[in-house]
């Protein structure tokens, strides 16, 4: 049977293919700090409040660089020291993080910053826009 041939594997789950590049508890956090925080440090990133080892967050941003999401530069003031930013591929994340937060705070008493998500559904174009300037 050396002409039989392997049927074709289905095309990706967009979900799974989603969860493949951001399906763990850091990865989204990472991302989070970067949008809304504004934190472009490393130290900052392993300071924000979720007690992520430093082993982890190279990891994490390691996996989030190669798949687009974020970039790194050396920053300007200290060429020791490497700026993390996101890409349009990560801010094209911002519904996903605003929708998971209003779950979280909807379903398990999480506490969104104030006016946040207010702002977000007063004018979501608006918003959004906010957070790439």
């Amino acid at each position: 049977m050396k002409n039989a041939r392997r049927p074709k594997a289905p095309p990706p789950c967009p979900i799974n293919a989603a969860l493949i590049v951001l399906g763990d508890r850091w990865s989204l956090l990472i991302v989070r700090n970067l949008m809304f925080a504004r934190t472009t440090g490393f130290n900052e990133l392993q300071r924000a409040g979720e007690g992520m080892a430093t082993n982890i967050l190279t990891d994490r941003l390691a996996k989030l660089i190669a798949a687009g999401v974020i970039e790194k530069r050396p920053d300007a003031d200290d060429g020791r020291k490497w700026i993390y930013s996101l890409t349009d591929k990560g801010f094209d994340l911002a519904p996903i993080l605003l929708e998971l937060s209003r779950w979280g705070v909807k379903y398990e008493k999480g506490i969104a910053p104030d006016g946040v998500l207010e702002a977000y559904e007063a004018d979501r174009k608006k918003f959004l826009a906010s957070l790439r300037s």
